[in-house]
């Protein structure tokens, strides 16, 4: 069963974000950023209460901008999806989580080390430039359930 609704176009907006996000982290990086997509859309907690397709995750606006760069500055996000991403951001839809970014609701490229927190959220792990953060324990129980 898949672990949030989706259709084909769905999927290539999903793949896009994920390419334009992590394409240089490989397939692993963007499944890690797929991760992130769908724990949005399934979260029902924090600043993802109204949050519930794929379509809200990618184009949520918080504090005044898109919740994700790739958005803003266009880039690759504005080109075709491939069939390799799509393939990747189907498994994500489906069901495919892994740490550090299983239940994460945010991550980051800190050109640094990873902070322990980040906005209050601990940290859950790094993949390459990527830092990876989950809810705080016993705020958002339905990213671990979804």
């Amino acid at each position: 069963m898949a672990r949030v609704q989706y259709n084909s176009s769905d999927i290539d907006l999903m793949a896009r974000m994920m390419r334009a996000e992590a394409e240089g982290e490989g397939q692993l990086g963007m499944l890690f950023v797929g991760n992130v997509i769908v724990n949005r859309a399934v979260a029902d907690c924090l600043d993802f209460a109204d949050v519930r397709s794929i379509n809200d995750v990618i184009f949520q606006i918080q504090g005044g901008n898109y919740s994700f760069e790739a958005v803003q500055k266009g880039n690759v996000f504005y080109q075709r999806a491939r069939e390799q991403e799509r393939r990747l951001a189907e498994r994500n839809l489906k069901s495919w989580r892994q740490q550090p970014a299983a239940y994460a609701l945010w991550y980051f490229n800190p050109y640094a080390p990873c902070p322990p927190t980040w906005y209050g959220q601990p940290f859950a792990g790094q993949f390459k430039d990527h830092c990876f953060y989950e809810p705080q324990a016993g705020t958002c129980d339905s990213v671990y359930m979804g």
